[in-house]
């Protein structure tokens, strides 16, 4: 008796490791790669510098991630349908400018001119979606047309000086310096995550075990669960250390919980889905093709309006838009390297989030290493490449057991 119960959890893990390595092999990697490739980056960074864990330059990086973080969400979307949108990065700097004219050089309110901006970027992204959609020209040079437009517009409302200071005591400016000190704040926030993952793990596992579907065992929901306790209470401890909470990273969490939300539990994230799947197959289905398309590129927009008054937040002035490429690679990299498929119809908005942790710890380990920025140009082109390759030989793999 005793030598069976002894062995059950025994045959337990080596089940469990069974059908881990089994998805493995189908190519069902998920975001497996990409964890392990930020610790072992987390790793080497702290063994070179100890500082790299220190809590003002993990605080720092959880500020740093959220501009260009917003940005690669709404790139997130345009991803699942198989487009790509090459205007976020002047959409972004277009937005900043707006919000600037406004607030400083016509003295409208800062609530309303954060609006007016937001609202700018949507329109942006719904003009570039109708287009799409309705002349059926190639996202790609849509938003390329735009990204030369726009920024173009950004330094006609700039004016000679090129540069608009913005009030550091302002809204806008609070966006990334403000923070709650109080150390309930961030432990709050993670013990909310973990109970909303497991509450929403029970649902759905209750669901799919009415209707007869394969469920996850409330063992393995329980440990998931652990883990992602520990991970957000070591985060909460880190940021508890230097200023507490920061305000953007709180508006940045619960913006990708929401936006995921929608991808996954809504009839419209299905739609977003099925589309990526295949245009014809979700036509046939009864999805609007067009309103689709349209949507994906309006999210964009206004994501992409979002994260340029968070980088304009962070250093309180709004320029001429000279680093808009880079910013659109970048947006582009963490959302492909988090784990969004190039291809259409696999990703989640949590790949952005992962994304740009692994190009921000490259930034800021370098930095800390007083190296050139020059190389991690390269080491950031040789991560993207890498997930590129993974998910090209995931699709081919799945392709041929039938699965995509």
């Amino acid at each position: 008796m005793t030598g069976r119960a002894s062995t059950a959890p025994g045959r337990r893990v080596k089940r469990a490791l069974g059908q881990a390595w089994k998805r493995l092999s189908q190519g069902e990697s998920g975001s497996l790669p990409v964890v392990l490739g930020l610790v072992l980056l987390w790793a080497v960074f702290q063994w070179l510098n100890g500082n790299f864990f220190s809590p003002r330059n993990l605080s720092n990086l959880s500020v740093d991630i959220v501009g260009t973080g917003l940005i690669a969400v709404g790139i997130v979307f345009v991803l699942l349908i198989g487009e790509i949108d090459l205007s976020v990065g002047s959409v972004s700097g277009l937005a900043a400018a707006v919000f600037a004219v406004l607030n400083v050089n016509e003295g409208l309110p800062e609530w309303l001119a954060l609006v007016i901006a937001v609202l700018a970027g949507a329109l942006i992204g719904a003009l570039h979606g109708f287009f799409f959609a309705r002349f059926g020209v190639p996202a790609f040079v849509i938003t390329l047309a735009g990204l030369l437009a726009w920024n173009g517009l950004t330094l006609y409302l700039l004016g000679q000086s090129g540069t608009i200071n913005l009030d550091d005591q302002g809204l806008v400016a609070k966006l990334t310096s403000y923070y709650f000190h109080d150390i309930a704040a961030a432990y709050g926030l993670a013990a909310l995550g973990a109970a909303v993952f497991f509450l929403t793990a029970c649902r759905d596992r209750w669901r799919r075990k009415a209707a007869a579907m394969p469920y996850r065992p409330l063992r393995e929901i329980a440990v998931r669960t652990g883990l992602i306790a520990a991970v957000a209470f070591a985060a909460a401890y880190v940021l508890n250390q230097f200023q507490g909470l920061p305000l953007a990273l709180l508006i940045f969490v619960v913006l990708v919980a929401a936006l995921d939300v929608l991808l996954r539990r809504t009839p419209y994230g299905r739609r977003v889905y099925a589309l990526g799947g295949g245009v014809e197959a979700a036509r046939r289905a009864g999805v609007r093709v067009a309103w689709v398309r349209v949507s994906v590129l309006t999210v964009s927009g206004t994501m992409a309006a979002l994260g340029g008054l968070f980088l304009a937040s962070r250093i309180t002035s709004v320029g001429q838009p000279s680093t808009s490429g880079i910013l659109v690679l970048n947006a582009i990299a963490a959302a492909v390297i988090g784990g969004t498929s190039l291809f259409g119809g696999h990703g989640r908005t949590w790949c952005a989030v992962l994304g740009m942790l692994v190009i921000q710890s490259i930034s800021s380990g370098m930095a800390l290493l007083s190296i050139q920025s020059a190389l991690q140009f390269m080491i950031t082109g040789g991560v993207l490449l890498a997930a590129v390759v993974l998910d090209s030989v995931s699709r081919r793999s799945q392709k041929s057991r039938g699965r995509a």
